[in-house]
C-alpha cells in the first residue's frame, strides 16, 4: 500500500513524531510519501496532485493519511487521481473539520473531540470513525496518536480504543 501523508499547517517535525509513534507501535509504513507543506500550501489539492505527478505516483493505488488543512488537499487530490485513471484505496482524515468528504473510495474520520466528530459527520462521516474521549489538543491527534484514547465507531457499535489502534486497523 502506498500512503500519501498530508500534514496540516504545522512544524514538519510533528509529522516525523507521527511516523515514529506509528512505527514504535508496529504500524509499518513501508511505502509512504510526505507532501512537503513547507514548499506548498497544505490545503492545496492541486499542488498535492502536481507533487504526486512529479513523484511518478499517478497510476499507483493510493491511501491518504491527512490532518487538518491537509484533509482539504487529500480529498481534492484523491478526486484528481481517480479522474486521471489512478485508484484511491482510502482516505483517513484526522481533524478535517468542515471538510466535505465524499468519494468513490473508503473514507474514515478521526477527531480530537466529540463536537468535531459530530459536526464533521454532517459532511460525510465515513465507514469507521474515531473521536478522542477525553478530548485532546488538535495537534496531539497528529503527533502523539498513542496518547489519544477514545471511541471507534463502526456503524452503530462503539468500542473503546486508542487512535494508534484505530490507525493500525486502517493501515494494515
Amino acid at each position: 500500500m502506498t500512503i500519501i501523508i498530508c500534514p496540516g499547517i504545522h512544524d514538519p517535525a510533528l509529522t516525523q513524531e507521527l511516523i515514529a509513534s506509528l512505527q514504535r507501535h508496529s504500524i509499518e509504513l513501508e511505502n509512504y510519501l510526505i507532501f512537503p507543506t513547507e514548499r506548498y500550501p497544505a490545503f492545496s489539492g492541486f499542488h498535492l496532485w502536481q507533487f504526486l505527478q512529479e513523484q511518478n505516483f499517478l497510476l499507483k493505488n493510493l491511501t491518504f493519511l491527512a490532518f487538518s488543512a491537509g484533509v482539504v488537499a487529500a480529498i481534492a487530490a484523491a478526486q484528481f487521481h481517480q479522474l486521471g485513471g489512478g485508484k484511491v484505496e482510502k482516505i483517513i482524515a484526522l481533524d478535517g473539520w468542515g471538510v466535505p468528504l465524499f468519494g468513490n473510495f473508503s473514507i474514515y474520520r478521526g477527531s480530537h473531540d466529540y463536537f468535531t466528530h459530530w459536526s464533521s459527520a454532517l459532511m460525510g462521516d465515513g465507514e469507521i470513525s474515531f473521536y478522542a474521549d477525553p478530548p485532546v489538543e488538535h495537534l496531539t491527534l497528529w503527533c502523539r496518536p498513542h496518547q489519544v484514547h477514545g471511541w471507534m465507531i463502526n456503524k452503530n457499535s462503539y468500542s473503546s480504543t486508542t487512535l494508534t489502534t484505530f490507525l493500525a486497523t486502517l493501515l494494515s
